[in-house]
């Protein structure tokens, strides 16, 4: 009898370990048909990228599944252009029911604390959203979440709360000197107990911006950016789904034109045919190029960086970056000039950047 329970319990072990390591995501959406496409996607520092699509069954169900990420991660449910997020610790099962009309104000989750928690945080900011918030209840918003990131500011929750957006805002802001506080929280429990996630350094940029520019304020300065300035890391994705850490290029190149700017933009294909000209130049001496795409759509971005014969990686957020705040973007395109592995100059006449190049150099 002990036998055949040892071999039962087995049996169950090698098929659990034939899914792969997988997490699923199951439930139901009333009103949807078989037509009706639904997406699965993973964030990395806020850019998302595709992991599966489903056709949902004629009674509205679905299912899906995908490989279990290393460390805890954001991933949402998306139907046109309305989401659902929620995260992923490890082999978890999440359990949706919704309706397609309103699939991303009237839904519920199950199956894990920890999406449970960013529901009820999306589905309150949805409720203060769009003016309807006066300042106290924003405040006394921000305080229980803030409660709730105290907890485990090691936790992905936390890590989600602090990139949350409302109406376009952070909802915790670099310039804020309570909020920069909570995000410090989160950074450096990330840098204690998580240190080779790969939110890590990305948390830590933010804050370390943060205090840059709020140092920068006290002291009256115009910019963070003098002859010499510390790097901040900058960690986003090329359109193959490759990382790319601005502070690594640096140190395999001898000089990096970091660029901020807008395929879409009509003053685009000139600066490019100049950055070219450059990197034909002077790659040979030691110059990469290493800039960053604040379009408003992936595709075009995707379709002008895959012709670019240099690093182009894409920030989503546009304006709102985290990035754009720490390097006091004002306007694209914006450049830097790194050498040794520090900031040395800010180009903003485009006509200057060649000459400014060959100085370096």
């Amino acid at each position: 009898m002990k036998k055949s329970i040892f071999l039962l319990g087995l049996l169950t072990l090698i098929l659990a370990s034939c899914d792969g390591g997988k997490f699923s995501v199951d439930g139901k959406i009333a009103g949807a048909a078989d037509s009706t496409l639904l997406v699965l996607e993973e964030s990395s520092n806020g850019s998302w990228f595709i992991v599966d699509t489903v056709d949902v069954s004629s009674d509205g169900s679905f299912s899906v599944k995908a490989l279990a990420p290393e460390y805890p991660n954001i991933y949402r449910l998306r139907v046109g252009g309305d989401v659902i997020c929620f995260p992923i610790d490890s082999l978890d099962h999440i359990t949706v029911n919704t309706n397609l009309a309103k699939f991303a104000t009237e839904y519920t989750l199950a199956g894990s604390d920890h999406a449970v928690q960013v529901m009820n945080i999306d589905k309150e900011a949805m409720q203060l959203s769009g003016g309807k918030a006066a300042p106290d209840q924003m405040k006394a918003f921000k305080r229980k979440v803030a409660e709730q990131i105290v907890a485990d500011p090691a936790g992905i929750v936390a890590y989600y709360a602090i990139n949350k957006y409302v109406d376009g805002k952070p909802l915790y802001d670099p310039m804020d000197d309570d909020d920069l506080r909570i995000i410090g929280a989160v950074a450096n429990a990330f840098y204690s107990f998580r240190p080779n996630d790969p939110r890590t350094n990305y948390l830590v940029s933010v804050l370390t911006a943060g205090q840059q520019r709020r140092r920068s304020m006290t002291e009256g300065m115009d910019t963070i950016f003098a002859d010499v300035a510390s790097l901040i890391d900058i960690d986003l994705q090329d359109y193959n789904g490759v990382n790319h850490k601005l502070t690594e290029v640096a140190a395999k190149n001898r000089v990096v034109v970091l660029n901020f700017t807008i395929y879409q933009a009509d003053f685009s294909p000139v600066f490019n045919k100049l950055l070219n000209d450059i990197q034909n130049k002077y790659k040979a001496q030691g110059l990469a190029i290493y800039q960053i795409s604040l379009d408003d759509d992936a595709v075009a971005w995707r379709q002008a960086a895959q012709n670019l014969p240099w690093i182009t990686v894409y920030d989503h957020r546009g304006a709102s970056s985290p990035y754009v705040g720490a390097y006091q973007v004002n306007g694209v395109p914006s450049t830097f000039i790194i050498k040794n592995g520090e900031i040395v100059e800010r180009v903003d006449d485009a006509t200057r950047l060649e000459t400014v190049v060959a100085r370096h150099m």
